[in-house]
């Protein structure tokens, strides 16, 4: 048995480019984390998710991210490779914001932080 201390960040993501009407398919997505995991070697998880606000909704995604005892993490290098893909996120989706929820703060990201 494995334990380590238990620190998670949570990327949320629309999937709506900018302020249009047209969205980025699921497996676009998909791609661009699958490429960041490859560059990083780390494992997270993709979750289609509905962000509901007055008068309307937007389709988009929850990446996850958890301290994995097979290959730990301290919180600094969770947190640095969580905010990474959160920059990357945010261009190549071409969004406005991007949240990243950790055990401990939530960072919402803007366009400037890029």
């Amino acid at each position: 048995m494995k334990k380590v201390d238990t620190y998670i960040a949570n990327i949320y993501v629309g999937l709506r480019i900018g302020y249009t009407n047209d969205t980025y398919d699921f497996s676009y997505l998909e791609s661009v984390v699958q490429d960041n995991v490859n560059e990083v070697k780390l494992c997270v998880t993709v979750t289609k998710t509905k962000f509901l606000y007055t008068d309307g909704y937007d389709d988009g995604a929850i990446i996850g991210l958890i301290n994995y005892p097979r290959f730990p993490s301290t919180k600094e290098e969770l947190k640095a490779k969580a905010l990474e893909l959160s920059k990357i996120l945010l261009d190549k989706l071409k969004q406005q914001r991007v949240s990243v929820v950790f055990s401990d703060e939530t960072i919402m990201l803007s366009k400037e932080d890029i």
